[in-house]
């Protein structure tokens, strides 16, 4: 029997040693044996814990509920207390079962009430706290006070700094952006110097810096970021955190216009994420780098699969306004609003579409107003991306007031804007917005090298569906028939002329062939004819070439 125990002792010391070394598998190998010798709680907990990092799903329930039952059985209620918050995160954020999680949490908090101060304590709290987001800051605000003083008073760095985290996103949901972004870049430095052990606690500080730069748009500060957390992530073998952050670092790759490299990203994000039920978000970043593409069937097969993720019903909003269903698009911009609730900064893109929705719809009072709040928001966030797409959003509601000069001074602002932030889809859609605001004032060559320059973004991202309803815009004809073509455009249409092939015409120019495909295609959609022969004769007739 001794010899027995002392295998068990020693197999348990190699298992936890393996797991404090983010080495998961063989973590789970020793615990695995040390349960076959005895059914302890501490193993089922290790076991657990190991199967977390590893993306066994199945596995990290089954251990954990026994773990929690081998716990209250000996009554050892802190013990219980800890694996309960961890099955209430579990519950709540693997399976989607906000009751069964609220359960965990009650029972977490009875079994705590009345103890000495204890990190389960501070636990519960962040959890608590979590959860409270984004609908309550106020709530999640002090509970992550409580959680840092406790983490203090016990010397708990992990804890200390993961609600210092915490607190920080909350602040910054609710509009104290440089306060906010302080305790997060303190909290992260601590998590990617070293100064914290616990891998739970470093993905979650982690992580909360992330979601923050989203949501104000700070974008550089996110890059920054991601790139370091992403080596830490690798270092420390924490695949998940290492899918979250790919995730959001394929967004900010996407939003630079680095299209190529936000796909893998985001693809590879999904992939890790499925095991944990959580490749919704990354799906539908990844349908909203579809849209922007112009791959709207290949984007509503991807919303299917995540269709009440909050970005997912933004994504679906936006293609129905592409389609002219601008009281679709309105409706899912007021979905998304009512989710996120009041209060927060991730209002922001809803409202963004809320306006360009109300504007289409001729909803000019509504769309003023949304295009207010935007404004407020953006100012306190102060970011060139955000205060640009306030200033766009602005545009819109005026120029659908026919307020065409504040729509120009608007449009204006947030082609800077936008242009200095690095967002380069956006500053082509904001291009061509003051394209249209220009022609309406009568302003047609400086309209004509808006859209020209809107194009040219367009194809240089790839986003084909933007590019050819530019063209289009800019085709219009004028008094006496004239058919408008980009300076590209016309060389392309030479080649044409001459009868070269578009892998001949691509040779010349230095071009893709795909990119000849697109340009020849816009030529015949300009010039209202099928074939190319007809686009020549046309273009001759109008001495276009």
């Amino acid at each position: 029997m001794r010899d027995a125990v002392t295998t068990n002792e020693q197999l348990m010391g190699r298992a936890n040693e393996a797991l404090n070394n983010a080495d998961w598998n063989e973590a789970r190998t020793l615990f695995s044996e040390a349960l076959e010798q005895e059914e302890t709680p501490e193993a089922f907990e290790g076991l657990a814990n190991a199967a977390f990092f590893l993306d066994e799903v199945e596995l990290v329930f089954d251990a954990r509920e026994r773990a929690y039952t081998g716990y209250r059985e000996a009554g050892r209620a802190v013990d219980a207390a800890r694996v309960a918050i961890a099955l209430a995160w579990d519950n709540r954020t693997v399976r989607g079962e906000r009751a069964v999680s609220d359960g965990w949490l009650a029972r977490a908090r009875r079994l705590l009430d009345g103890c000495g101060p204890t990190r389960e304590q501070g636990w519960l709290a962040l959890r608590e706290a979590s959860f409270a987001l984004p609908a309550d800051t106020a709530q999640a605000r002090r509970r992550c006070a409580q959680a840092e003083a406790l983490g203090r008073e016990l010397g708990d760095l992990d804890l200390e700094m993961t609600a210092i985290a915490l607190d920080g996103l909350a602040r910054v949901s609710h509009g104290e952006i440089a306060a906010g972004m302080a305790r997060l870049d303190e909290a992260t430095t601590a998590a990617t110097a070293g100064e914290m052990r616990d891998p739970i606690a470093i993905g979650f500080s982690c992580c909360y810096l992330i979601f923050a730069c989203e949501r104000v748009r700070d974008f550089e500060r996110a890059g920054q970021w991601c790139e370091r957390v992403a080596r830490m992530a690798e270092e420390w073998n924490i695949r998940a955190l290492q899918a979250v952050c790919r995730s959001h670092y394929g967004t900010v790759l996407m939003l630079r216009g680095e299209w190529p490299n936000a796909e893998a990203e985001l693809s590879e994000a999904a992939a890790i994420l499925a095991a944990r039920r959580g490749e919704g978000e990354a799906i539908a970043r990844l349908a909203e780098l579809r849209r922007r593409q112009g791959r709207s069937e290949e984007a509503t097969a991807l919303l299917a699969q995540a269709e009440h993720h909050p970005i997912a019903i933004l994504c679906q909003s936006a293609l129905a306004l592409e389609r002219g269903d601008a009281v679709a698009a309105a409706d899912g911009a007021a979905t998304y609003l009512r989710l996120i609730g009041a209060a927060s900064t991730e209002r922001a893109p809803g409202l963004e579409l809320l306006v360009e929705a109300h504007s289409a719809a001729g909803r000019t009072d509504e769309a003023m107003v949304a295009a207010r709040e935007l404004r407020t928001i953006a100012e306190n966030v102060g970011t060139d991306a955000l205060v640009g797409a306030a200033r766009h959003a602005e545009g819109s509601a005026h120029a659908a007031s026919r307020s065409f000069d504040a729509a120009r001074e608007a449009f204006e602002d947030a082609v800077e804007l936008l242009g200095r932030a690095g967002l380069a889809f956006e500053t082509a859609r904001a291009r061509v917005a003051l394209a249209r605001t220009l022609r309406s004032l009568g302003r047609a060559e400086a309209a004509r090298t808006q859209f020209d320059r809107a194009i040219e973004g367009f194809a240089t991202l790839g986003a084909a569906a933007e590019e050819r309803r530019a063209s289009l815009l800019r085709a219009r004809r004028r008094a006496g028939g004239r058919v408008d073509l980009s300076p590209r455009e016309r060389e392309v249409l030479r080649l044409v002329a001459q009868g070269k092939t578009n892998a001949e015409i691509a040779a010349t120019l230095v071009i893709s062939e795909h990119t000849v495909h697109r340009h020849v295609a816009n030529i015949l959609a300009k010039l209202g004819v099928s074939a190319r022969a007809a686009a020549v004769a046309e273009a001759t007739e109008k001495d276009l070439l």
